[in-house]
């Protein structure tokens, strides 16, 4: 049972980050978060002017509506068409649907797209609408646009491979008719040309992109609303200057929001005014013929698209980081730093690429994986440290203080072996006590009262030897083995040190407590301490029902006999006897600091040799310090 309590707490961190991922995955958050990262930068990257290009809009505006009328006229198309073929327009691409004709004169719109090679007309492939009747297969398009699942217009399908000859799109046949040149299209039925091309999962999508529709990729937008527009209205009053028609790509289009040919984009969600930011359907097609040209002339920066497997690897390469740098690194606040940090720089990192060079790189659920499997990683870490903080707790038995415990938990796997602490000999110093007069004391309060009394005592006892790193051991009925120096060998003239500053702190807390013993009129408290120093053989001991540390050997002994040596020659609150091994360790300034008086040697039970015995005798007491170091 305690292995699939442990198995558990192992793997329920790592199992709830990948269903974390799985989640954000399946529902869509993730395609959500990389769109919207990709909007913002699309939104906040400097874009060029359309006035750079060679192309002129002509918009059907409100004011064109109201003047002339909805459906428009076929005959005044045609007055405009004639008027732009005068003036020397390289290509006419009309963005307007006319396979059903509007108005008597629609022969003369048939005839035009049939008889002029200046003339594109659409159909639409989705909608099942035709081109003008009458035009030759060579200047028919589709004008079919791909809409993301939140409506945004973000890629182009610039070309559909091994279609017959109608089915190009708008925007490559009319940069095909106003160039002469048909290279681009060829190159790409050819696979020979490079593009940042979209494919399944291939970017920030997940199986948005249907892989097999065509060549797709993102669209480039120009500075909104910078490319020269006129409305119908001037075209046909001869009001559009010369130089905005002659050698210029002319499109046709609905601008008017009353025909909502208007589409919402990247920037459409973080640009703010008092209308919703759309983009008419003309201007799209304006910025996908400038982009063809800038990809013939060689001008444009192509960028790069992650596909869809490249995401898989980077999505299990920071997975993989995120559980290595959760787990391998000690300290778990460089652990922390460490994988925010690498989450910060692979945030800004594809930021950069994206701004800049025009890569985009689904950024979602590697950074998702990265921080989820390090989180998994502490999780795991801080459940184990927990279930190791309860089994050392149990294995020492009793108190240690909060800097031994962290050595004890950066060191754990060195100390701790099968759930026990391996044997060991350390050199230590060792702490004993006991109340004097205990019996007649204890005959004189009830039980519940007699507990209280020593609690109270031990409440001035443990704090004393904890801050200073020392292990209460155990408690002895009315007295306490503490011990310095374990589970971790320390600095044994620290711990000797330590030891006595304890007795220091313990008799000023012994002095302030009697003064309140006496106020609440109960027997006031008188301690005798024994403390020596030595080896010992320290580790676990027990079985799997009852199990604690124990500190064997002479030395332990020895603080025991000094503590319980000639008890009627005791004066004051605490006597503390100590053995020259213990004095032995102290640096020489600070022993010369303590007021001793030499017992000399003297015989203790169990024990051939005899100790060279000093009692420590204290007026005053340090105060006791804030923390310690072990």
């Amino acid at each position: 049972m305690k292995r699939v309590r442990g198995l558990l707490q192992r793997i329920a961190p790592y199992t709830a980050a990948i269903v974390a991922l799985l989640l954000l995955r399946s529902t869509g958050l993730a395609q959500t978060i990389d769109l919207v990262v990709y909007d913002l930068i699309t939104t906040q990257r400097p874009a060029a002017s359309g006035k750079d290009t060679p192309i002129t809009l002509i918009g059907i505006e409100e004011s064109d509506i109201q003047r002339f009328g909805w459906p428009i006229d076929d005959g005044l198309f045609c007055q405009g068409f004639d008027q732009l073929n005068a003036s020397g327009v390289d290509v006419i691409g009309f963005d307007i649907y006319r396979d059903k004709g509007v108005g008597p004169d629609q022969q003369c719109l048939r005839d035009r797209f049939q008889n002029e090679p200046t003339l594109v007309s659409i159909f639409n492939v989705a909608s099942g609408i035709g081109p003008v009747p009458g035009t030759p297969v060579e200047r028919q398009s589709y004008n079919d646009l791909s809409l993301d699942a939140d409506g945004i217009l973000r890629r182009d399908l610039v070309h559909v491979t091994g279609q017959d000859e109608a089915t190009v799109s708008f925007a490559m046949r009319v940069m095909e008719i106003a160039t002469g040149d048909r290279s681009l299209r060829e190159a790409m039925d050819a696979g020979r040309h490079e593009d940042a091309w979209l494919s399944a999962n291939g970017g920030g999508y997940y199986n948005e992109v249907d892989a097999g529709l065509g060549l797709q990729t993102l669209l480039r937008f120009r500075d909104p609303w910078s490319y020269p527009l006129y409305s119908l209205a001037q075209l046909l009053d001869g009001e559009i200057p010369e130089d905005a028609i002659r050698d210029k790509i002319v499109l046709i289009g609905s601008t008017a929001p009353s025909l909502r040919d208007l589409f919402n984009v990247p920037q459409t969600r973080f640009t703010r005014s008092e209308e919703v930011f759309q983009v008419s359907g003309v201007e799209i097609h304006a910025n996908r013929v400038a982009t063809l040209l800038e990809h013939q002339d060689g001008s444009i920066q192509v960028g790069w698209i992650m596909p869809g497997w490249g995401n898989q690897m980077l999505l299990v390469l920071c997975i993989g980081l995120g559980a290595l740098l959760g787990e391998a690194v000690p300290k778990l606040r460089r652990s922390v730093v460490l994988v925010l940090g690498l989450g910060a720089a692979l945030t800004g990192g594809i930021g950069w690429l994206l701004w800049q060079q025009h890569v985009w790189v689904g950024m979602a659920m590697p950074i998702t994986g990265l921080l989820s499997m390090g989180g998994a990683a502490w999780m795991r870490r801080g459940a184990m440290s927990q279930q190791h903080s309860q089994q050392i707790k149990q294995l020492l038995g009793q108190t240690t203080s909060p800097a031994v415990a962290d050595q004890l938990w950066n060191q754990r796997d060195e100390l701790l072996s099968n759930g026990r602490f391996d044997g060991r000999q350390l050199p230590i110093t060792v702490l004993f006590t006991d109340t004097a007069n205990f019996t007649s004391v204890s005959e004189g309060l009830s039980p519940r009262e007699l507990m209280d009394w020593l609690n109270r005592g031990m409440e001035v006892c443990v704090p004393a030897v904890t801050r200073r790193g020392g292990m209460v051991n155990k408690f002895t009925g009315d007295g306490m083995l503490a011990v310095f120096g374990v589970p971790i060998e320390q600095d044994v003239q620290a711990e000797a040190t330590a030891a006595i500053e304890a007795a220091q702190e313990i008799k000023a807390g012994l002095e302030k407590l009697n003064q309140q013993l006496q106020i609440d009129g109960e027997p006031a408290m008188r301690i005798r301490m024994g403390i020596h120093s030595g080896d010992a053989l320290v580790g676990s001991m027990g079985s799997p029902e009852r199990i604690e540390y124990a500190v064997i050997g002479d030395t332990v002994n020895c603080a025991s006999r000094l503590e319980s040596l000639d008890k009627q020659r005791h004066k004051g609150v605490l006597r503390v006897l100590l053995s020259s091994n213990t004095l032995d360790l102290l640096e020489p300034d600070f022993r010369k600091q303590l007021e001793l008086e030499n017992w000399g040697p003297m015989h203790v039970k169990g024990r051939d040799e005899p100790l060279d015995v000093h009692e420590l005798k204290m007026d005053t007491a340090p105060e006791a310090p804030e923390a310690t170091q072990p």
